[in-house]
């Protein structure tokens, strides 16, 4: 099974939550952005256990993906709780009431495989954001916690792309859906996010900080030009290489979407 694989590399390689030298943030540094930054991460991170509980009503039949679910979920709730114990240390905290608001699963995607592609698209746009971050921030912990959990995203970015990949060589019908998902989240001018597609609009966000928070505050204050075009284009070549089709633009993704349906 792949996902023993999975498994073994992370019993080998994976960091420590006790790695995160909490006793040594430098709180001079810590700029209000930060927490901001820090308290939209814990609400989009939040997400694992309706994500996990969504793949395992999905995916009821197929072991070996809802194996590596649960490896990928223990490893976003330690960047939830990585980030929660960020805040902690420096005296901030996290509405419960918003963290509980998450829970509710995911419906099941149009296909797995669309389910799997929406999946690569998450991990590859908090991979991006979360690297750039790490860069950009001064507090070295809070770095050090950024560039673990971006590196984290990038594994896990690989991982779904295998079981898409694995997925479509059996059930090639589901192209279509694939093609769907992608231009959906990368045809704006903006970053979209499934947790900020599926969650946004609780009542228990009111007025909280939320994934989409962040990732404003990113696209205005710390990213550098062109680099929302470089993340989708980086989504994009990553579909690319999981279909086999030229998908380097947003045309491209509609004409080879209109081929898969037509």
């Amino acid at each position: 099974m792949h996902s023993l694989g999975v498994f073994r590399h992370y019993d080998r390689s994976h960091w420590r939550f006790s790695e995160i030298a909490l006793d040594d943030i430098d709180r001079g540094l810590v700029r209000p952005e930060y927490i901001t930054l820090v308290k939209s991460a814990v609400m989009g991170e939040s997400n694992v256990i309706a994500a996990v509980h969504g793949f395992m009503n999905e995916f009821i039949d197929d072991y070996d993906f809802s194996a590596f679910a649960v490896i990928w979920g223990y490893q976003e709730v330690q960047h939830h709780y990585g980030f929660t114990s960020y805040l902690q240390a420096v005296g901030e905290s996290v509405d419960s009431r918003a963290v509980a608001a998450m829970r509710a699963p995911y419906e099941p995607g149009s296909t797995r495989s669309a389910t799997l592609a929406t999946n690569i698209i998450s991990e590859l746009t908090v991979n991006h954001v979360y690297r750039s971050v790490s860069a950009w921030v001064r507090e070295p912990v809070l770095a050090d916690l950024l560039l673990r959990a971006s590196r984290d995203e990038a594994g896990h970015a690989r991982e779904f792309r295998h079981f898409a990949a694995v997925r479509l060589a059996a059930h090639p019908e589901e192209l279509a859906s694939v093609l769907e998902t992608l231009y959906f989240y990368t045809a704006d001018e903006k970053i979209k996010h499934p947790v900020s597609v599926f969650k946004s609009g609780l009542d228990a966000l009111s007025g909280h900080e939320t994934i989409d928070t962040g990732f404003q505050l990113f696209l205005d204050r710390m990213a550098a030009q062109g680099e929302l075009d470089e993340l989708q284009a980086k989504i994009r070549k990553t579909f690319g290489s999981l279909t086999g089709l030229d998908l380097g633009s947003n045309g491209k993704v509609r004409r080879a979407l209109a081929g898969a349906l037509g």
